[in-house]
Order: C-alpha cells, then sequence, then structure tokens
C-alpha cells in the first residue's frame, strides 16, 4: 500500500508540473517564423512574422514556453496594415514583442510600405493602437529600455542604435552602426539584453537558411564597442555535428528570462521532408540557455537541438488542444484563419447562409499579387488530410470555387468544381506551377455539391473527391517540392485555402462552404 501511495503522489506531483521534465520541438509548428517573446510575470507571450497574409503578426500566450494558444493578432485593421498589391514574402517582417510600465509593444517593419512601426496594447488579446512610425532605417526593429530612456534597434549597413521619443517615433540621437557581426551575410535580428552589467547583443548571421546561425557580442556601454563571443556561433545546424538533424537553419532568437530565474531561447528553423524541400515553413523551436554570472550564454549545451528535449522545464501547463475543423456556425472567422493581403470583405459572409462561409467568386485569382477571395490556415503537420465540403451556385462557365495548397502566386495546388460549357458541374484539379498551367485531371459529377480532400505526407500531396462524403476516389498527387522555399524562394510556408474565383469580370458565382475539417496524422 505505501507504495502504490508513493506512485500516486509522483504521478500526481508530475501532473501538476513538478518537476517536469523534457518537451518537443517545434512547440509552435507550421509557418511561424522569427518569433520573439516577453514575459510578464508568469504568462509569456510571443510574436511571429506574418508577411503578406492579414491579420498580421500572430500573438500567442503560454504559461510554460511550451504549451502555447493563439490569442489575437496585433495588427487586425487596414489603417494598421497596409499590403496594397505587396508581393510575396513581402509585407510584415520580423516583429519584437516587448513589455513597458504596464503596456505591450509590438515593433516591426512593413518592407511593403511605411517602413519601422510599432503599435502598443494593455490587452495583447485585445486591439492594438494605430502605428507609431519609427524615423529610423532598416529592418528586424527591437525596443530596449533603461534608465527612462527608450532605445531602438535595427539591422541596414550594420545592427544600429538610436534613442527615440516613445510617443512620436522621432529619433532623439544620431543612429550609430554598433556591430557588424562576425563576418556571415545578413547580420540581421538584433536583440539586447543587461545582465551582470553587460550588455549582450545578439543577432543572426549567415542568411535564413542552411546557414543560418546565431552569434553575440557585449559591451559596458549601450553604444559599444561590442566584442564578440570566442565561441560563437552560439547556435547552429551549419557544423558536422547537426548534418542530419531533422531540425535545420536554425537562428533569429530572441531570450527570455522564466519565472523561476532559468533562461530560454525561442527561435527559428525548419523542418526538411523530401530531400532538401520543406513546405511547412520556417516553425518556432525552444532551447534552455546556461548563462551563468558574467559569462556568455550556452544553448542547450552545444548549441544544437533535438526534436526530443529530455532537459527540466517549468512546469508544464497543457492547454486545450486546437480546433483544426469548424463548421462555420460562428459569427466571425477564427484566429487560425487568413486572407491573402487586405481583404474585399464584401466577398465574404457567415451570415447569409447560416453554418456556412459564402466566398463569393472574384475575377482576381490566386495567380495574381492582389487579393483573391480565399482564407487560409497554416500547415502545420508533414502528415494531414483536409477536407472541404461545399457548392457552387450561380456559376457560369468560368466559374470556380474549391481548395487549394498555396505557397504563393506561382506555386499552387487546386482541387476545385467548376461549371462546364454543357452546364455540368466537374471536380477539375490544376497545378500552378510558375509558367505551367496544367490541368491534371477532371471528373463530372451529378450536382452543384462535392466534397475535396488533400492529404500531405513527406513527399507527396494526393488529391480525392467525394460527391456523398463517404466513398472518396483519387484524382492524383504530385510532389511537394514545388511549393517549397528552395524551390521558389520565399519566407513563408504553405496554407490549406478556401477560395472562389472567376474568368468573368461580372460574375454572379459563389462557393457556400459548409464545412472544413483538417486532421493532423501525429
Amino acid at each position: 500500500m505505501k507504495r502504490i501511495i508513493t506512485l500516486l503522489i509522483i504521478v500526481l506531483g508530475f501532473y501538476h508540473g513538478a518537476d517536469a521534465q523534457g518537451y518537443k520541438n517545434p512547440v509552435i509548428s507550421g509557418f511561424h517564423p522569427d518569433p520573439s517573446v516577453c514575459r510578464v510575470g508568469d504568462d509569456y507571450y510571443l510574436v511571429t512574422s506574418s508577411f503578406e497574409y492579414f491579420p498580421g503578426v500572430p500573438v500567442f500566450h503560454s504559461k510554460d514556453l511550451i504549451n502555447w494558444t493563439k490569442i489575437g493578432h496585433c495588427l487586425t485593421r487596414p489603417s494598421q496594415l497596409k499590403l496594397d498589391k505587396c508581393a510575396p514574402s513581402a509585407g510584415i517582417y520580423a516583429p519584437t514583442i516587448r513589455y513597458h510600465e504596464g503596456r505591450f509593444y509590438m515593433v516591426t517593419t512593413n518592407v511593403s510600405g511605411g517602413g519601422n512601426f510599432y503599435v502598443h496594447t494593455d490587452n495583447p488579446a485585445g486591439e492594438w493602437s494605430e502605428p507609431v512610425f519609427v524615423e529610423q532605417g532598416g529592418i528586424d526593429p527591437t525596443l530596449y529600455f533603461e534608465g527612462g530612456k527608450n532605445y531602438f534597434i535595427s539591422n541596414g549597413e550594420g545592427i544600429t542604435i538610436s534613442e527615440i521619443d516613445l510617443k512620436t517615433g522621432k529619433r532623439l540621437t544620431e543612429s550609430k552602426i554598433v556591430w557588424k557581426g562576425t563576418g556571415g551575410r545578413y547580420p540581421e535580428s538584433p536583440h539586447l539584453y543587461k545582465k551582470d552589467g553587460w550588455y549582450y547583443l545578439l543577432i543572426s548571421e549567415g542568411g535564413t537558411e542552411y546557414g543560418h546561425k546565431m552569434t553575440i557580442a557585449r559591451s559596458r556601454s549601450i553604444y559599444g564597442p561590442y566584442d564578440p563571443n570566442p565561441s560563437n556561433p552560439i547556435l547552429t545546424h551549419i557544423n558536422e555535428n547537426a548534418q542530419s538533424n531533422p531540425i535545420q537553419g536554425t537562428g533569429h532568437g530572441d531570450f527570455v528570462q522564466a519565472h523561476d530565474g532559468s533562461w530560454w531561447v525561442v527561435f527559428l528553423g525548419f523542418r526538411p521532408q523530401s530531400l532538401l524541400h520543406h513546405v511547412l515553413g520556417r516553425e518556432t523551436f525552444l532551447a534552455p540557455v546556461r548563462w551563468d554570472v558574467n559569462a556568455w550564454p550556452v544553448i542547450n549545451g552545444n548549441g544544437t537541438v533535438d526534436i526530443d528535449m529530455n532537459v527540466p522545464t517549468l512546469p508544464l501547463k497543457p492547454v486545450k488542444q486546437p480546433d483544426y475543423s469548424t463548421n462555420f456556425n460562428e459569427n466571425k472567422l477564427s484566429v487560425n484563419w487568413n486572407y491573402l493581403r487586405n481583404p474585399f470583405m464584401e466577398n465574404y459572409s457567415l451570415t447569409e447562409k447560416k453554418g456556412s462561409l459564402r466566398l463569393k467568386a472574384s475575377p482576381v485569382s490566386l495567380d495574381d499579387h492582389d487579393s483573391p477571395t480565399f482564407v487560409g490556415r497554416r500547415q502545420e503537420h508533414i502528415n494531414f488530410t483536409a477536407t472541404a465540403s461545399l457548392s457552387l451556385n450561380d456559376a457560369v462557365e468560368g466559374d470556380e470555387a474549391g481548395m487549394t495548397a498555396y505557397y504563393s502566386p506561382q506555386a499552387h495546388y487546386d482541387v476545385f468544381l467548376k461549371k462546364s460549357n454543357n452546364g455540368k458541374y466537374k471536380v477539375s484539379l490544376n497545378y500552378k506551377m510558375g509558367a505551367l498551367d496544367h490541368v491534371a485531371q477532371e471528373v463530372e459529377i451529378p450536382g452543384d455539391h462535392a466534397y475535396l480532400q488533400v492529404k500531405g505526407d513527406k513527399d507527396f500531396y494526393s488529391f480525392y473527391y467525394s460527391v456523398d462524403g463517404k466513398e472518396f476516389k483519387f484524382l492524383s498527387k504530385i510532389n511537394i517540392w514545388y511549393l517549397s522555399s528552395e524551390t521558389n524562394g520565399g519566407f513563408t510556408g504553405v496554407l490549406i485555402g478556401l477560395y472562389a474565383q472567376s474568368k468573368n469580370k461580372n460574375t454572379k458565382a459563389y462557393g457556400d462552404f459548409d464545412e472544413f475539417i483538417y486532421k493532423p496524422a501525429l
């Protein structure tokens, strides 16, 4: 009996988070790059880049740095985020989140117009302020607060610091280049911390690909000179000891000291799937940091990380698993859905047919650098199945509505319902690969309603359809590689989207989507 009681105590102690050990990377999967984190008490808030997608800059909350919940976005209004006709992988770059005197600040760059700016709020899950633009240029900005002064740091020709007026964004001092890194290309993503009387300047170098790395320098003065760590880089998977690691491209990180005194770093990386290709985009990873007094930080012992991290953690606070599916019964889309650029909201409705998302076809197509009628959610798993149920209404030849695995205007695979010139409805599968626009398969169906399905795995997307939602018939499959950043360039990941478009300028067609089911195969 004593042995049973002891065992129960151990189990219950672990359940409540005592002496927690181990977690899996990434802690936020799928297209969530450039993470930045801040702590308020025992609450943690994290933001990531969003590029051409609207709303911009997703916000996450956690109690343990491992289990994260998406709670909203920083940029939810067109007045905050102008993305008109922005290029793929342009828009919003590399945000930083900081907390100062009871207020949250998110600072970022809109490379498609406006430059560096910040917004603020008292409630990170709510609405954020209108942008305050900053005179200093560059990208990847951050804020540092000390002694009543507000410092703005960005990278251009080098890591540059100035003091600013926090109300207006105007510089109070000239911008000064304080460090250019260790010689790696693209020194970027600066973050500044003070510890033991030292200013530590953390950056990334090598480009956000396989050669990515994090380096660090320090100084007794905020304006330098900064001396680099003799053991740089402090995080990289470019070396031989990580050449077979399932995580690659590690870099662009941000330190945080937890409420128990331990130190951690969040950073981006990607998981190659098919040879060197990946379609999930750059994800958010976590590692412990050993940071002794007057010493340089050491990440996870040797500057590499793993999928399975067998290290002590904060007491674990599991959160409700995200709802990957929806029947569109709510009055607005959840925070998991995104539009391409600034949406034309008159083309979207959750009220015209209760329990359905109505997408009105637009002459703007997925091939355009514009805002098609499209909503998508990030592909967050290598292995998954996504199914959409829809009907196509008031359609003529040239109208279509369906589902897409979307990377960019030059790279997307679409399975959709359309009306042909004989009045019959067809399910069609189309591959967009640069200049190649290929109809891979077409099947005539008996009505205007269909179930469309895409299954993803390590190497392929496979497409199916059904007329009854029970028996799914195979259409075709294609390699993932053309939707990868290695093939296309760019900084995003694949979104599984719903769309409606038309070749007819005055189309009246619309698609009613009454269900979307996304199932990860873990």
